[in-house]
């Protein structure tokens, strides 16, 4: 699959104030700056569709972009930023999870990893959360442009060895790079998979 058009559509402080037409969405989530915003404007081949900073915690609200005109890719707010206060990180944490569990147009959400970092308990317990409710996942790691192959292969075999003491099964993984596009057409040809099946179902 191949992005032809991306656009802006709403930023949204909270679920019922997110579109209402029914398409696809495709969410992406992670600890702040895992490089979210940077992975996003990969995929759509529009530099900063999707806001970047340096400064950890910038995104804190649910941003639609409509692509293809057909579904959307949804920046969702990072979690694990200490230095927000206690109101706002329960009001994020609100904002994600009522989104996470209620969307029913949520066809995927896909959860970075910086694949710099072994597993880290915030992650797991994250992923955990969305096993036990159920909710279609994938896992990305981000920045391996940043870090040797043995490294990442060290780190990858950490997560998975963790979450296969209590996972049967390992939930779908992609591994990306925003600086050399790397990991670009395996997602994107996953989300087209995942649209076949659903317009397919619909038509």
């Amino acid at each position: 699959m191949e992005i032809n058009s991306a656009s802006f559509v709403i930023s949204s402080t909270e679920l019922s104030k997110c579109p209402t037409d029914g398409l696809p969405e495709y969410a992406f989530i992670g600890r702040s700056n895992v490089g979210k915003s940077s992975l996003i404007n990969m995929l759509t081949n529009v530099k900063n569709l999707a806001k970047t900073s340096a400064k950890p915690g910038k995104t804190v609200l649910i941003n639609h972009f409509l692509i293809n005109k057909q579904w959307y890719i949804v920046d969702l707010p990072g979690y694990g930023y200490a230095k927000a206060s206690k109101s706002t990180k329960a009001g994020l944490h609100k904002m994600v999870t009522d989104y996470v569990i209620k969307r029913e147009q949520l066809a995927c959400l896909f959860v970075l990893l910086d694949s710099r970092h072994k597993a880290h308990d915030i992650d797991l317990d994250f992923i955990h959360f969305l096993g036990e409710e159920q909710i279609p996942f994938a896992l990305v790691f981000t920045k391996t442009d940043k870090i040797s192959k043995l490294e990442f292969e060290a780190n990858l075999s950490d997560y998975k060895n963790t979450l296969l003491m209590s996972w049967e099964e390992l939930p779908p993984i992609f591994t990306s790079s925003s600086v050399k596009k790397r990991g670009r057409q395996e997602l994107l040809d996953y989300i087209g998979a995942i649209n076949d099946s659903i317009f397919s179902e619909e038509a």
